[in-house]
């Protein structure tokens, strides 16, 4: 498995789908980044050479934010807005969405109220000795 910004990437997709694998970076960003290598989208990542895998992480070190620095920069966003009391910080504080979602229903998840089907309400009988 090629490894390219700390992350094993599938060998048996193509490299456009399998560059999605890095946290950071999706379909567009992925097209430019080989386009930028000038890699060929629908290589598998297997047969990519070491030349082209050296290639592509040269790339992405120099153009983007990914893994770890991009998990610490929105860390760091969020606990900027919970220090300045904004809006979408007191949302994050109280554990509720920030983005304009309707709580009355459809947020449970996030809410953590997770309701549980609940049986008829009568207890089975006892098994006989």
């Amino acid at each position: 498995m090629p490894r390219i910004a700390g992350t094993n990437i599938p060998e048996n997709k193509q490299i456009i789908i399998a560059l999605t694998y890095i946290y950071g970076i999706g379909r567009s960003l992925s097209r430019k980044i080989l386009d930028e290598a000038k890699i060929d989208f629908s290589l598998k990542a297997i047969e990519l050479t070491p030349q082209q895998i050296s290639q592509l992480k040269e790339v992405i070190e120099k153009k983007c934010k990914i893994e770890g620095e991009l998990r610490r920069e929105r860390i760091k966003d969020i606990k900027r807005l919970k220090d300045i009391s904004a809006w979408r910080g007191i949302r994050h504080i109280k554990r509720l969405p920030a983005r304009g979602q309707r709580t009355k229903t459809n947020s449970r998840t996030i809410r953590g109220n997770i309701r549980r089907t609940i049986g008829s309400g009568k207890r089975a009988a006892p098994a006989p000795k």
